[in-house]
This record gives C-alpha cells, sequence and structure tokens, in this order.
C-alpha cells in the first residue's frame, strides 16, 4: 500500500486523543482572548500613571537642557511603576493560568523573585534606549521615526550579544550536554554545520516550564543553540536530532539577523504611527506632553502597543516563514521526518495543532502542529528515511 501523507498526519494528531486536543483548544483559545485583555490592562495602567501626575512632576525636577538624565530617570521609573501595576494580570496571566493547565510546577515565589529581576533588566535596558529615542527626536526633527530603525536595531543587536552571557545565566543554568549518545550525535551535528561543539547547551527549562522547548539565540561570538532539559528528558535520540537540526537552522541561515532588520523596518512604522497620533492619544489619556517630552512615555508604548498588536499577523507570518526554513533545513540535513513529526506534537498542548487557517495567520507564530506534521510526512513520502535510532 502506498504510503499517505494525510492520513500518517492524522495519525499524529489523533494520537494525542479528544481530551488533550480539548484542552489544548481551550488553552489556546484562551491565550489568544487574552491580548485583547492585556491591550485593556495596558490602558489602564497608562491612564493611571498619566492622571497620577508622577511622571510630570519628576519630571519638572529637571533642566529641560538634561535630556539624558532627564529621559533616563522618568523612563526607568515608568517601567517599574507599570510593572508594578501590572503584576496582579502578570501573576494571572503568566502563572496561575499556566499552573492551571499543568504547564509550570515553579513557585510563585520564584517566579516573583525571577519577576522582579527581569522588570529590572528590562526597565535598565528600556530607559537605555529611550534616552536615544528622545535624543533623535530633539536632533532629527520631524524625521525622528526614520532614525528609530537604526536605534532599534544596535539595540537588538546589543541586547542578543550580551543575553546569552550576561542575562540568561542569571534565569537558567547552562551547561554542555552530558556525555553519551545524545551528545555524541549533536557534537557531530554542529561539526557539519561549522558550529563549534562548545556552542550545543543545555538548561533547566523546567525550572520556568514544563513544555517541550529549544531555541537557537546570541549573535556573532555569542551565538548558541539551547535545549531544554525537558526535552532531553521526554525526547528520542531521533527526537533530539530533529529539534538540534531545526535550531542549528536558525543559526546557519542567519534568522537572527533577518529578525534584527524585520523589527528595525517595524520599528519605524510604529513610531511613525506614534509620531502622527500622538496629540489624539495624549488627549484622550488626559496628558499636556508632547511627544518629545519624556513624561508622554506612557501613551507613546501604548500606540506602539495598540498598533504593534494590530501588526500582529505580519509579525507572526515572518515568525512562521522562518521556522518553515528551519524544519525544511531539519529535514534535508537529518532526513528524520517522523521525529520532526513526533516532536512538535510534543507541543501541542501549549499549541492547539488543527486551528482554522484565519486563525493561525493571525496568532500562530508557529506553522500549525498539523501543518508542520504534514510537510514532513510529504517529505517521509519522497525520501527514505533513515533506520531510527
Amino acid at each position: 500500500m502506498a504510503f499517505d501523507p494525510n492520513a500518517a498526519t492524522a495519525r499524529y494528531i489523533d494520537s494525542l486523543g479528544p481530551a488533550a486536543l480539548q484542552k489544548a483548544h481551550d488553552y489556546t483559545v484562551g491565550k489568544e482572548w487574552m491580548l485583547l485583555w492585556g491591550l485593556v490592562v495596558g490602558a489602564l495602567v497608562t491612564w493611571l500613571i498619566v492622571r497620577s501626575g508622577l511622571l510630570d512632576r519628576i519630571d519638572r525636577k529637571f533642566d529641560e537642557r538634561r535630556l539624558a538624565p532627564r529621559a533616563f530617570v522618568v523612563s526607568l521609573l515608568y517601567f517599574i511603576v507599570a510593572a508594578v501595576l501590572t503584576l496582579p494580570w502578570t501573576i494571572y496571566s503568566d502563572w496561575w493560568r499556566e499552573k492551571a493547565y499543568g504547564h509550570t510546577s515553579q513557585p510563585l515565589g520564584d517566579f516573583l523573585g525571577q519577576g522582579a529581576l527581569s522588570t529590572a533588566i528590562t526597565s535598565l535596558f528600556g530607559a537605555l534606549f529611550f534616552v536615544g529615542l528622545y535624543w533623535l527626536i530633539r536632533r532629527a526633527g520631524k524625521r525622528w521615526w526614520i532614525w528609530s530603525g537604526g536605534l532599534t536595531a544596535i539595540v537588538f543587536a546589543l541586547v542578543m550579544l550580551l543575553t546569552p552571557v550576561f542575562i540568561e545565566p542569571l534565569f537558567n543554568k547552562y551547561e554542555p550536554v552530558p556525555p553519551g549518545k545524545v551528545r555524541d550525535a549533536v557534537v557531530e551535528m554542529a561539526g557539519r554545520a561549522g558550529i563549534p561543539p562548545n556552542k550545543i547547551y543545555m538548561f533547566n527549562g523546567s525550572r520556568q516550564s514544563n513544555n517541550f522547548t529549544a531555541n537557537a539565540g546570541g549573535v556573532g561570538s555569542t551565538a548558541r543553540v539551547a535545549i531544554s532539559d525537558v526535552a532531553l528528558k521526554s525526547a528520542s535520540l531521533d527526537e533530539v536530532r530533529a529539534v538540534t537540526g531545526h535550531e542549528i537552522g536558525h543559526y546557519v541561515l542567519k534568522h537572527t539577523w533577518w529578525g534584527i532588520l524585520f523589527f528595525s523596518v517595524l520599528a519605524i512604522i510604529l513610531f511613525w504611527l506614534g509620531d502622527r497620533l500622538f496629540p489624539r492619544f495624549a488627549r484622550v489619556f488626559g496628558s499636556t506632553a508632547s511627544i518629545g517630552e519624556p513624561r508622554g512615555i506612557p501613551v507613546l508604548l501604548f500606540i506602539v502597543s495598540l498598533f504593534g498588536l494590530v501588526a500582529l499577523p505580519f509579525i507572526n507570518t515572518f515568525s512562521r516563514w522562518i521556522e518553515t526554513q528551519a524544519d525544511q533545513y531539519s529535514l534535508e540535513t537529518e532526513n528524520r521526518p517522523g521525529a520532526l513529526s513526533s516532536a512538535p506534537v510534543k507541543t501541542a498542548e501549549y499549541r492547539y495543532p488543527r486551528p482554522s487557517a484565519v486563525e493561525e495567520f493571525i496568532f500562530y507564530d508557529h506553522p500549525s502542529v498539523e501543518r508542520r506534521v504534514s510537510r514532513a510526512m510529504e517529505w517521509k513520502a519522497m525520501h527514505p528515511e533513515p533506520p531510527a535510532k
């Protein structure tokens, strides 16, 4: 009997069972609705901060000519206050709901501790970014938003350069994959792709999440591939090879640099919208600030978040494009379509595998599991698969 890719795809998805599929559907649809509720929370926080007059009072303490310290302090204070006001929503969306669905075993205390550390780091980087942005607004005048893309690219590259070395080790332990068949396979794969063996890590992702994950990150000398201990413990050797091949694909195909370019262009568009719409939104929230004043940062960031949400389908289309390329790289270099199907099926609990075409276009940053399995099965129909290990 000829191999039927469609029937094989259906078997993979159906193997989850009706109860698991329904649970994944409920979790995924709920998370999609939470994007809208998150925007509502953001609007409320913006209104509270603007109406409190806190940033106005801090802003008045600085000489207008001292833009850098003024922008840094006001922006830093905004990020910290916004994080505190958003904390109840963050606990619900990122911890309580994840725990309710069995996606995390992290104690609340550890979640809050890591959240505080994350807030401190993002507030610092965010404040430094806005020092540069407000300097651009003052120096470049009406065309400042054009230059914002260059600033975004520089900051993104700097963050990605520093993150693997200085930031991620604050949240997780990264270490070489332990000696054995898995390490031998991973080192051999890295060598074929021209990646030094010391660029492949495992990390204790189970500290935050029970999800099956891996990632490629960093740029230049800090670029690396990292696989969660959850994935390594629950995956077969073939699945490890297939997933590692996917992550090596991101590395080899320079997807980090493509991401920097994409989000830099997006930043230009979003800040252009911010420039044009700032007076209207400022009136809605009751702010008297102009776009060039640091005390107007809550309004500017709400505009960016609003239209960032509107742009979500295009952001996710870009993301699905590079994820599809990484899958293809894994198939071409490893030729393990069975493992590249069974591994994504393990992610279906937090990403419903059978969304509608519209839902996938708008909300999914990866191709749906069903689509990924289907492509792998179509590949299998045309290419003999090596013996399982």
